[in-house]
Parts: structure tokens; sequence; C-alpha cells
């Protein structure tokens, strides 16, 4: 699916920073005309392909039952994360439901941003809330109270082309280490294929997720808990930093693709499909692509737990889910919208009428998707393996010292994160594209990440 209008929505036009897909509404994908008594909401959602699948089904199974129009705003991840902070945490209108994580929910459910969910859904026996993954429903929460509903959940692990690894001789471990999945990218790769393909786009929640479990297990931080609720010493400087970082660059200029400072998830998923990476480091979520029954590669895969240096285990929990701001114009045409999309009968009808079939379906938030015979044949492969990294995720732990903030894996649980790890990135980044050295860009993010030591969070 591609664009079939511009970006849009109450506020100002978003400019060339709105990229990836713009819908203009169910009545119009439809191709009907919205009459004068139904209501439209305003959807903000991130532009991956779980998400085109939602919105190409919403006017047949939610608009032309309820009567409520919606128009999706699909954004790129960094340019969702921006819009949203600045959106919801100012008051704005723009939006009915918007699309946050795990790093957002409780931190704006503290704020007192958000609706608390639990008003609706506790109650509710067909949105059946006790069926929501426990660790994910956690997740999204804050002092009791659900702020997101989640849409689809994922961990993070290794996804490997078996047969190029049989072809060289080649075994990758259940539970590998980043030095092996570093030796056996560079084992396998060649011209025609990188041996592996990582993030290195700049942004907190593109290069910084997956980096920030590579600095954990390498038994680096970004600060130290400081006293009470404040942010601690920067830890950019340190010698497990610097191993962390060269480590990194040092592999994608070995082993990894081509244009590695632009690459993240999307592009990532196409060098895999397109069989130009034969290993990626990533969201388990990805599987559902790589799996579907139009892919061209299905049944080649092979999968691990996230790689490991000096911690047991390195996994994120991530969540992409559905929140009300507090100032949103139609709460309860956006509870209808959230309850729909995150209930458990869409997952049965997307598993019937998605084009991938039932292994496309959103992941890892319901435990009666996992107890569903036909996704249980469809994502055999991978269905297990997500749970399993999920399980190993080690969210209250992630790294060898106590950190600041709410719980995270792939982020520090604090407001200024998302400033400093997306100017830090852009700095990493240009050391992955040989523009500076690894010395320069750690000094710079030194500097930026000690601006706001003794801060509270």
């Amino acid at each position: 699916m591609r664009s079939v209008g511009s970006m849009h929505g109450k506020g100002p036009r978003l400019g060339a920073m709105a990229v990836a897909l713009a819908i203009v509404g169910t009545s119009a994908l439809a191709g009907g005309a919205l009459a004068q008594d139904e209501k439209t909401i305003n959807v903000a959602i991130v532009g991956n392909p779980q998400m085109e699948d939602i919105a190409s089904l919403t006017p047949q199974l939610f608009t032309e039952p309820t009567g409520i129009n919606v128009e999706y705003t699909i954004l790129e991840e960094q340019t969702l994360r921006e819009i949203v902070t600045r959106d919801v945490g100012a008051g704005g209108q723009q939006f009915d439901v918007v699309m946050i994580g795990m790093f957002e929910a409780p931190q704006f459910g503290r704020n007192g941003w958000l609706v608390d969910l639990n008003q609706y859904a506790a109650d509710d026996a067909d949105y059946n809330v006790d069926d929501l993954i426990p660790a994910v429903r956690e997740g999204l929460s804050y002092d009791g109270g659900l702020y997101a509903a989640p849409f689809y959940a994922e961990s993070s692990f290794v996804m490997y082309r078996k047969d190029v690894l049989e072809a060289a001789g080649l075994t990758m471990p259940d539970a590998p280490t980043w030095d092996e999945v570093a030796e056996i990218a560079r084992a396998i790769d060649s011209d025609e294929m990188a041996g592996i393909c990582l993030r290195g786009k700049p942004g907190w929640g593109d290069l910084g997720a997956i980096f920030t479990t590579v600095i954990n297990t390498f038994g680096a931080t970004w600060w130290l808990q400081g006293e009470g609720d404040t942010i601690g010493a920067a830890q950019i400087d340190q010698p497990e930093f610097k191993e962390a970082l060269q480590f990194y660059v040092d592999l994608l200029a070995d082993a990894g693709q081509d244009d590695a400072a632009n690459s993240s998830y999307n592009e990532c998923t196409n060098q895999m499909l397109n069989g130009t990476a034969a290993m990626w480091v990533d969201a388990t979520v990805a599987a559902s692509n790589l799996e579907a029954d139009d892919s061209p590669i299905k049944g080649q895969l092979g999968y691990a737990l996230s790689p490991t240096k000096v911690t047991d285990a390195s996994g994120w929990l991530w969540a992409w889910a559905l929140a009300i701001p507090e100032n949103a114009p139609d709460k309860d045409a956006a509870w209808e919208y959230v309850k729909w999309a995150t209930g458990p009968q869409y997952l049965q009808d997307a598993g019937e009428l998605l084009p991938g079939g039932w292994a496309t379906v959103p992941p890892g938030t319901r435990q009666s998707l996992y107890d569903t015979p036909e996704y249980q044949e469809a994502a055999a492969a991978f269905a297990q393996k997500t749970l399993d990294a999920m399980l190993a995720a080690p969210i209250n732990n992630p790294g060898v010292q106590p950190r600041p903030g709410l719980p995270g894996v792939q982020f520090v649980g604090v407001p200024q994160f998302q400033d400093v790890g997306t100017r830090c990135t852009e700095e990493f980044s240009a050391a992955i594209a040989g523009q500076k050295s690894v010395d320069d860009a750690l000094a710079a993010c030194q500097q930026i990440a000690s601006a706001v030591e003794g801060e509270n969070w």
C-alpha cells in the first residue's frame, strides 16, 4: 500500500519531516463520501508493515460497522515520536489516538497526559484485558493505570539465513555472544550479500535502540543512577562504552550492508527480503514479514536469542501501543478504535484477510493468539522463539550497574533520553559512515550527556 493523499491533521502541514505513508481517511479508501452524521477521528501511527496492514483493513472492519471514519497520519519512527511528544505534552488536540511505546507510556501516564484505559477496558468482556501478556501490560502501565493498549509487542533476536550458514559450514548457537555473531558475519560476507544488517540511522529509537542493548551487555551505561530521582554522571567516556561503539562500527565496516548509516528497521527488512543480507539483529516482529506467505525467503531462516557479552541476556522488550491523549477531542470514539485495533477479534480477522496470512498478524500481545491453531502452524518457525526472547528480556536489570529512570532495556527511562539519545546517535552514525572517529563521536556525546547530570526525571 502506498500514499493516497498528503499528510494532514488538525495542525499545520507536517512538511518534509512526514514520510513513509499517508492515508486520507477510511471513507475515501472505501470509495465513499463521509456522511454528515459520521464521526471522524485522527490517528497517528508509525510507518511499518503491520500498521500499513491495519490501515488497509480499517474501512471494512472498523468504519463500516461503527460509522467512525479514521484519518491516519503515518510517520517514520523518529518523526512520530517528536510530533506526538510535542503535541501530547503541550495539551494539543491534533490526534484522538496516538501510537507510542514502552518508553513514553509510563512517563506520559506519570505526567497526566494520557487517559487511563482501565476505565474502559476493565469491565469490557469482549476486550478481555486479562488476555494481554502480563509483561507487556506492565510495561505500558504506571502506578496501576494502563496508559496504552498494545498493538504488537516484541523483543529482539538474531535472524539468519540457515542455507547461507550451512553452505559455509557454520552453526549459529541458540544463545550466541556478540563475538560469535561477528565472526559468522565476517565469514559469510560477500560482494553480493552482506554478512549482517544493523541499524545505523540516527535516532534514539533507531540506532539508539539496538546500540543501547549492545552497550548494556558490554558492561556500559549512558548514566549512573543519581540521588533520588536524578540522573547521575554520564558514562560515555568509560572504556566499556568505547569498546562497544568500536565493535559496532568495525562490524558494520567489515561485514555490514551498504549505506549502513542510513539504515534502520525498514531498510534491513528489505535487505533480508531481497537476499542482500544474510543476518540481522533486530525486533522479533520482523519474523512476521520474513516468514509471510508471500516472502521470497520463507522457511529459509533460523532464529537465536539476542547476542550477549558480559550479561546473561540483552534482548529488549517493546510494544507499539495505542493511547488516548487526555485532551483528545472524542475519547469515546477513540476508545472504540483502540478496542478494535488491539482486541482479539482483529487478530482473527487479520489472519484470514491479510495477503501474508496468519504469520503476519501483530504478535506478542495476547496469549490467546499463541493458543490459536492457525497461528501456531503459520508462525511455527518463530512464535516460541519470540516468546522466549520476550521472557528473557532483562527489563528491570539490563546492565551491570544501576541506572536512572523507569525500567527499560533499549532506552533509558528518563525524558532527557529522547534528546540525548538522538543527538548522540547522530555522532555515532557519523562514525559508522566514516565521517568522524569513534573517539570524536564519544567525546561529543559525553558533552551532550553530561549537560543533564543532576536533573530530575
